[in-house]
């Protein structure tokens, strides 16, 4: 019994060495080491085709490698096997923003939205993004409406309050677009958009 049971312990002991030295693809992605990460959800999803916790650090890699298309690709395939994963959701939308598709793009924030807790760690960006898509379209009071979103729900970016102005700006909204670039200065000081945007609606308000 005595020699079972030092094989056993001998044979947990290296399990924890192999499974302590398997590189995890979410440390990898966390640090922007976003090629390597890729490869190893590629092999976790060859060893399981369902396995969307690798699918949903596959696509956030690949689109934070700026491999929009693929992104979406491997988005929509993982989609199959879980289509009310709202990670997945929200990732698609992304890699469609950034290729330019912005109906189907819009169409997507907003189902994630809908679907998402309201305290999802990506309900900020994604009423971001959708304001950028409302300003690539000129649609600037709907992109107040984001962006004012997107502000409200993470206070401390700078730039989030830039673009907010700028959309406050670009609708004849100044005092308003004043207020989010004065924010905006306030958690950085050299924001430079963010101060000329300053200017020019401080000048059309005299």
């Amino acid at each position: 019994m005595k020699k079972f049971a030092f094989v056993f312990a001998f044979l947990f002991f290296l399990t924890g060495i192999f499974a302590q030295s398997k590189p995890d693809a979410l440390v990898l992605y966390r640090n922007g080491n976003y090629a390597d990460a890729i490869k190893i959800c590629e092999q976790e999803i060859a060893a399981n085709p369902k396995n969307i916790d690798s699918y949903c650090v596959l696509c956030w890699s690949l689109v934070r490698n700026r491999q929009y298309a693929e992104g979406e690709v491997r988005a929509t395939e993982a989609r199959k096997v879980a289509p009310g994963d709202v990670r997945l959701m929200e990732i698609l939308a992304e890699a469609k923003y950034y290729q330019g598709k912005n109906n189907e793009a819009l169409e997507m924030f907003r189902t994630y939205i809908a679907n998402a807790p309201s305290n999802a760690a990506r309900i900020g960006n994604a009423y971001y993004y959708m304001g950028e898509i409302y300003i690539r379209q000129g649609k600037y009071q709907h992109a107040d409406i984001s962006m004012t979103m997107s502000v409200y729900t993470e206070p401390l970016v700078d730039v989030w309050w830039t673009r907010c102005g700028y959309a406050r700006e670009m609708a004849g909204s100044y005092a308003s677009a004043l207020d989010a670039y004065n924010k905006a200065l306030e958690l950085k000081a050299s924001n430079a958009d963010a101060a000329r945007g300053k200017e020019r609606v401080t000048a059309r308000l005299r």
